[in-house]
């Protein structure tokens, strides 16, 4: 059974067929825009009515950075439809492994950790295991600073090198750790890649803060080691209740050479005590950020949402946090957009740059003038080669009315002979043929010249016919003068018998000559020879 045919199709096709090249490409491009277009703002619908549901890795639940991630998880969810689960975990590492398996869309992180840890996961991982990685993490904002403060008890210790062979309250693990092993390895505590101290945390799995706070209250260590915002809490219960003292740690900025996330910072004299103070004095050490960090696979315009309510409701942020951590309250003031060459070796997410460049001038509105120079080069080079277009098409159009204007004329009887002039129309449609060919006229141009050919054969035609026909018309009436004659010689009863047959041949003579001269047909001719054959009988007969 024969199918149809869809009309519509075939219409676009027959519409497409008759359209230029130049236009072909302006409404092919136009409709793919427009497809585009479409697709385009469908996606973000179904983005904006989806509901994002992201799991945030943010540490201890007594950290500053869990507490700030619980705040923000309030005002987020509240502010949007973003649903964010909150996760207790054991600090930067576990939160890094978190994004890369796809267990975590954000976590918190320190920033002097994030590119060791990440180079330690992908080298933890077998070849054939490359697929498990499946995120990269990208960081979105600086929550705030956090600082190496370091507690002890001993009066005799008064800098971080005399800690060789003491014990340290501290976890064998996370980002706390890396950070007290880069400082141990400058100051020369490391040896053999192990520090050359005691690490309470490292002979538990289970060993955490609260674990190691207890044993510096219970004197089993003789210091203990924090990466955590100024006034934390638990620090200053130490100071306060525990006669613990602040050490400095110096050289800061000679420890960034190495490790370029380090900053140089200052605990203020009395920052944890006042009276007496606490420190006594002003002390080095050094500072971190402390980044909120997204998986480079989170759509954009969730992280530049999430962004947009971190940076617009500080205060709403602020008043999330509870009471019983009021000393984290200030560091929301802190909260500000990641350097570009902090030294943690990532880049920031596209949708958290998208909304802090948001007042940045694009590039259109940036590259105003010369954006327009090129529109107008480009307007003027469209404009010429539409020109050009049109003054080869006029050029076409000419040559074609050459042709007909020719093949008009030849209609015209005094132009000579007919059938030289049916000789020219025949030469002007054989050179309109070549001029087509070569493409120096179009094919509409030549239709209208087949037209005219057409037109003008087909007079010519009708001209040699009537000619014809008032030849054979002259023929007839030469050849009826001379079978007059004839009849008229056999009625002349005057004339002798041989003189009528010498008057007679001499006719015959006549008749042959303007049959050669084709004053007459040989139709006319034979029947002049029958009324000859019958009148010279009958004068042979007198």
């Amino acid at each position: 059974m024969a199918t149809s045919k869809n009309p519509n199709h075939l219409g676009l096709i027959s519409f497409l067929e008759k359209l230029d090249p130049q236009s072909k490409l302006v409404f092919l491009s136009l409709g793919f825009a427009s497809v585009g277009l479409v697709l385009f703002i469908i996606w973000n619908i179904i983005v904006r009515l989806t509901t994002p549901q992201l799991t945030l890795a943010a540490g201890d639940p007594e950290g500053e950075s869990y507490i700030i991630s619980e705040a923000i998880q309030k005002v987020v969810e509240k502010n949007s439809n973003i649903n964010i689960k909150l996760v207790a975990t054991g600090g930067t590492t576990q939160n890094l492994e978190m994004l890369q398996e796809g267990k975590a869309d954000l976590v918190t992180a320190q920033a002097d950790v994030i590119g060791q840890e990440m180079d330690l996961i992908e080298s933890r991982q077998p070849h054939s295991a490359t697929s498990q990685i499946k995120s990269s993490p990208r960081a979105v904002a600086v929550l705030y600073q956090d600082m190496f403060q370091l507690v002890v008890r001993d009066p005799n210790i008064k800098k971080f090198e005399q800690l060789r062979g003491k014990t340290i309250a501290l976890p064998a693990k996370g980002g706390q750790y890396k950070s007290f092993l880069k400082i141990a390895e400058h100051y020369g505590l490391v040896k053999k890649d192990k520090p050359d101290v005691v690490i309470l945390g490292s002979r538990s799995n289970y060993y955490d803060d609260r674990q190691a706070e207890e044993d510096f209250k219970s004197k089993r260590a003789d210091a203990l080691f924090r990466v955590r915002a100024l006034g934390n809490l638990g620090i200053a219960k130490l100071v306060q209740d525990q006669d613990g003292r602040l050490l400095p740690i110096a050289q800061a900025q000679a420890m960034k050479i190495k490790y370029p996330a380090f900053e140089s910072a200052k605990i203020p004299q009395g920052a944890y005590r006042g009276n007496p103070p606490m420190p006594l004095a002003e002390l080095d050490t050094v500072a971190v950020d402390r980044l909120l960090v997204a998986s480079e696979n989170i759509d954009n315009n969730v992280i530049r949402e999430i962004t947009r309510i971190i940076f617009e409701n500080r205060q709403e942020i602020a008043d999330a946090i509870t009471e019983n951590h009021v000393e984290v309250k200030p560091l929301i003031a802190s909260i500000r957009r990641p350097r570009d060459n902090d030294g943690t070796g990532i880049f920031i997410h596209p949708g958290a740059i998208a909304f802090y460049e948001r007042d940045k001038p694009s590039f259109v509105q940036e590259n105003a003038d010369f954006l327009a120079l090129i529109l107008t080069i480009f307007l003027l080079v469209l404009s010429w080669l539409r020109q050009l277009k049109l003054w080869v098409e006029r050029s076409k159009k000419d040559k074609a009315d050459d042709y007909i204007n020719t093949a008009i004329k030849l209609m015209d009887k005094g132009l000579g002979k007919l059938e030289d002039r049916q000789k020219q129309l025949d030469n002007t449609f054989k050179n309109a043929a070549q001029a087509l060919i070569a493409e120096r006229i179009s094919q509409e141009s030549f239709r209208t010249f087949n037209e005219a050919y057409k037109t003008t054969r087909e007079a010519i035609e009708r001209e040699k016919e009537i000619s014809y026909q008032e030849i054979e018309q002259k023929q007839r009436e030469i050849s009826a003068e001379y079978i007059k004659a004839v009849v008229a010689l056999l009625q002349d009863k005057t004339i002798s018998k041989d003189l009528l047959q010498k008057e007679l041949d001499q006719i015959l003579e006549k008749v042959a000559s303007d049959l050669i001269a084709e004053n007459i047909s040989q139709e006319s001719y034979r029947t002049f020879v029958e009324a000859y054959k019958i009148t010279r009988d009958a004068i042979e007969r007198k």
